[in-house]
C-alpha cells in the first residue's frame, strides 16, 4: 500500500484512474445483463418491468415532476423486483440503452405501481403505454468523486493544510486536548478519551470503534461538543442507513438537525427534518414557486406563436428577429407576420427565463437560511456534493462508516471544511469494489487505514468497552483483531438466553442450549459444498438443512424471528436458505447485510467442504470478525472443520469454542 504521495497531481491521477474503472465495470455491468438478458428475462431476475404506462401527478418536494406507473390492465399487480424506494430507475419505449431516455428516483412503491420523482420534465413517451422501467446505475456519485479531487487541488489556507496532511507531508496537530464536561454523562473512560481528542485536534481524528463499542454515540458527543463551541458542523456516512441513524440520535438529543438528500432515500418518520420539507414552509421558497407556475403557465400562450426554428430562422439572431419585428419588416423570404410570432415567442421565452431566474435566486436564498440556522446538516457522502451544497462551507465534517467508504468518497464533504474526524472499524468489511483492477491498484484501501499507516496510532483512540457481546463471544475477536484490548460492559458479560432447554443429550438441544453461549456444529465432511451451473457462488445443501433445525427449535422454545440472525459468507447459500426458511420477520443475510448490525442469536453457515481444502474469500478474516460479533447471547457456527482448519484463524477459533467452559464442540457426521 502506497500511503505517502510526493505531491497532489500523483494523488489525483491515481485516484481519477480508480474512480474510473469502479465506474466502468459498474456500467459495463449494467449494459451487459441489459443486452445479454430479453426484456422477459430481466423482468424475471426483478430488475425491470415492462408493459408498463405512465400518468401524470403533478409535482412533488423539491419542485419533481411525478409520474405514476402501473401495470395494463385492471388491478394488474407489479410482478416481484428488486426496485425500491430511493433507486435510480430509466424509463423507455423499450430500448433501455438509449441516452436519452429520462432517468428518475422511486418515491412511492406498492403492489400494483411504482412512482417516480424526474429532475426535470420528463418526455412525452413517459405519459404513454408500453413503457419499460429498468433499475439504472447511478452514475451521479463517480462525477462527484472526480469533481471532489479537481476541487481539492485548487484548495487554500487551512484547507490547503488538510489537504497536505492527507498527502503525507505534514504531521497532524494535536497540541491542545480539552477536558470536557461530557453532554452524555453515561459515556465511558475510552469514548470520552476520544471525544477530547476528537474536540482537540486542529485538522484531522480519527475514532477506532469495533463492534459494540457505541461508536455513533461517541460521534454524536464529538457533533454536539463542536457545535457548543458554535462550529458549523457537516455530518456524512455512505449510506443513507447511517445518515438516519445520526439523524435520530441528534433529534433526540433536541439538535435542529436537516438531513439534506432526496426525501424517497430517508426513512419516512424522519421526513420532517429534510431540506426538501423544511424549504416549503419558507416564505422566499413559496414565492419562487409562484414565479415558477407564473412561467409554466406562459407555456401554452407561448405555443400559439412561430418557434425560430432553423426553418423560419435562417440563421437570424434572437436580436435580429426583434429589431424586425419593431420595424414590422420581413427578411430572407420569411414574411413580416412570421417574423412577428418569433419575435412574440423570444419575448416570452425572455420573460420565462427571468422569471425562472428570480425563483432560482429566492430558492437558494432558502436553502441557504435554513442551513445557516442548523446545528448540523446531515447527508450521505455523495449528496455533499450535490448543487444544493455547492459554496455551503463548514468548520468541521464528521464521517461515520468512514472504513465502508472508499476514499475518493471521503473527499466529496471534505471539499466543505479544514478539519475531518472519521469514525470506524478498519478490522471490519472494507468498502464494496466491483473492479479487481481498481481493487488490486489500492481503491479497497481507505482514507482512514491511510492515513493510520502513516501516522500511527498517534491520530486515533479507540474505543474499548462494548455493550453487545456476552464476554465468551467477545473474547475471541478481542484476541485475534484487537489486541486482546476490548472489556465487556457489566450489563453484558454474562447476559444469556432465558430458553428452557432440557439438558437430555441430544446434538441439536446441546446446540442450542443457552450455558453453550458458543457452539460450533462439526459436519465432519459429510456434507460437501456445490456450485450451481452458470454461477461463481457456494451452496452447501446439508449445512442448510442444519440451520433449517436449528432456527425451527429455537423458534419452538420461544425464540422470536427477530431476535434470530441467519449469515452465511456465500450469495447462493442464502438463496439456498430463504427457500427453505419461510419465517416472517427472519433475517437470512450475507456478511455485508450484516454489518453494523446484531442479534440475540447468530447461526453462522460456512458453507465451505472440500477435499482440495479451499476457503475462497473466507480467507478474508475480515468476514469472520464481523460474522462472530453480531451474536449478543449465543453464537451457532456450523462447518467442516477439515477444510476450515487449514486456516490458523479458523483452527484457533474451533479450537477455543472447543476448550471454553461455555463452548461446545458437536460432531454431526452423517447424523444430520
Amino acid at each position: 500500500m502506497k500511503a505517502k504521495f510526493f505531491n497532489y497531481k500523483n494523488y489525483k491521477e491515481k485516484y481519477a484512474e480508480l474512480v474510473e474503472l469502479e465506474r466502468k465495470e459498474e456500467m459495463e455491468r449494467h449494459e451487459n445483463e441489459i443486452r445479454q438478458l430479453s426484456p422477459r428475462e430481466r423482468e424475471e431476475k426483478g430488475r425491470a418491468l415492462l408493459r408498463m404506462k405512465g400518468r401524470d401527478e403533478g409535482k412533488g418536494l423539491g419542485g419533481d415532476h411525478i409520474v405514476k406507473f402501473v401495470r395494463k390492465g385492471r388491478n394488474s399487480q407489479l410482478p416481484e423486483n428488486e426496485i425500491s424506494v430511493g433507486d435510480l430507475v430509466m424509463v423507455s419505449k423499450n430500448q433501455p440503452l438509449n441516452p436519452d431516455n429520462p432517468t428518475g428516483t422511486v418515491i412511492e412503491k406498492t403492489r400494483y405501481s411504482l412512482t417516480v420523482g424526474f429532475p426535470g420534465k420528463p418526455p412525452g413517451f413517459a405519459y404513454g403505454k408500453n413503457l419499460r422501467v429498468d433499475l439504472y446505475v447511478n452514475d451521479i456519485t463517480y462525477q462527484r468523486m472526480l469533481e471532489a479531487l479537481d476541487e481539492w487541488e485548487t484548495l487554500e489556507g487551512e484547507r490547503e493544510v488538510l489537504r497536505n496532511i492527507i498527502l503525507g507531508e505534514k504531521e497532524p496537530d494535536f497540541s491542545s486536548i480539552p477536558q470536557l464536561e461530557m453532554n452524555n454523562p453515561e459515556l465511558d473512560e475510552s469514548q470520552q478519551r476520544a471525544v477530547e481528542g476528537a474536540l482537540g485536534a486542529e485538522d484531522l481524528f480519527l475514532i477506532h470503534g469495533p463492534p459494540g463499542t457505541g461508536k455513533t454515540t461517541t460521534l454524536i458527543e464529538v457533533i454536539e461538543g463542536h457545535i457548543e463551541k458554535e462550529d458549523k458542523v457537516l455530518a456524512t456516512a455512505d449510506s443513507n442507513v447511517a445518515v438516519d441513524n445520526m439523524v435520530e440520535f441528534l433529534n433526540e438529543r433536541g439538535r435542529y438537525v436537516v438531513r439534506v438528500g432526496h426525501p424517497a432515500r430517508v426513512t419516512e418518520t424522519l421526513r420532517k427534518h429534510t431540506l426538501d420539507f423544511l424549504v416549503e414552509e419558507k416564505d422566499k421558497y413559496k414565492k419562487a414557486q409562484k414565479l415558477r407556475d407564473k412561467a409554466e403557465g406562459l407555456d401554452d400562450e407561448q405555443e400559439k406563436y412561430t418557434f425560430p426554428s432553423g426553418r423560419w430562422r435562417r440563421g437570424m439572431s434572437d436580436e435580429r428577429i426583434l429589431d424586425l419585428a419593431r420595424e414590422g419588416k420581413g427578411s430572407r423570404g420569411v414574411p413580416a407576420d412570421k417574423i412577428e410570432s418569433m419575435a412574440e415567442w423570444i419575448r416570452l421565452q425572455e420573460e420565462k427565463n427571468e422569471l425562472y431566474e428570480k425563483a432560482e435566486k429566492l430558492e437558494d436564498e432558502a436553502v441557504d437560511q435554513i442551513i445557516e440556522s442548523a446545528d448540523v446538516v446531515l447527508t450521505t457522502n455523495s449528496t455533499a456534493g450535490s448543487e444544493l451544497m455547492e459554496g455551503e462551507d463548514f468548520d468541521v465534517v464528521v464521517i461515520d462508516e468512514a472504513t465502508q467508504s472508499t476514499e475518493p468518497s471521503c473527499l466529496i464533504p471534505m471539499t466543505h471544511a479544514s478539519k475531518v474526524v472519521m469514525a470506524g472499524d478498519h478490522k471490519q468489511l472494507p468498502p464494496t469494489i466491483l473492479s479487481e483492477e481498481a481493487q488490486e491498484k489500492g481503491l479497497e484501501v481507505t482514507l482512514f487505514e491511510r492515513l493510520l499507516a502513516i501516522y500511527g496510532d498517534g491520530i486515533k483512540r479507540m474505543l474499548h468497552r462494548q455493550y453487545r457481546m456476552n464476554t465468551v463471544i467477545m473474547d475471541f475477536p478481542s484476541e485475534k483483531f484487537y489486541e486482546g484490548e476490548l472489556k465487556a460492559a457489566a450489563e453484558v458479560a454474562d447476559h444469556e438466553l432465558n430458553l428452557e432447554i432440557s439438558e437430555d443429550g441430544s446434538s441439536l438441544k446441546q446446540a442450542c442450549h443457552p450455558k453453550n453461549i458458543v457452539t460450533f456444529i462439526d459436519t465432519c465432511g459429510e456434507y460437501g459444498e456445490r456450485t450451481k451451473a452458470g454461477s461463481t457462488s457456494k451452496e452447501n445443501r446439508g449445512e442448510a438443512q442444519a440451520v433449517s433445525k436449528i432456527v425451527a427449535f429455537l423458534l419452538k422454545k420461544g425464540l422470536k424471528a427477530q431476535e434470530i440472525g441467519v449469515i452465511s459468507p456465500y450469495d447462493d447459500q442464502i438463496d439456498l436458505l430463504e427457500r427453505k426458511i419461510d419465517v416472517e420477520g427472519l433475517e437470512i443475510k450475507t456478511v455485508d447485510g450484516f454489518q453494523g448490525r446484531e442479534k440475540e442469536v447468530i447461526v453462522l453457515s460456512f458453507v465451505r467442504s472440500n477435499d482440495r481444502n479451499e476457503l475462497g474469500f473466507l480467507t478474508d478474516l475480515r468476514r469472520l470478525n464481523v460474522s462472530i460479533t453480531r451474536a449478543r447471547k449465543k453464537l451457532i457456527a456450523i462447518g467442516d472443520s477439515t477444510t476450515l482448519a487449514r486456516n490458523e484463524v479458523y483452527k484457533d477459533l474451533i479450537e477455543y469454542i472447543e476448550g471454553v467452559e461455555e463452548g461446545i464442540k458437536i460432531e454431526l457426521g452423517s447424523e444430520g
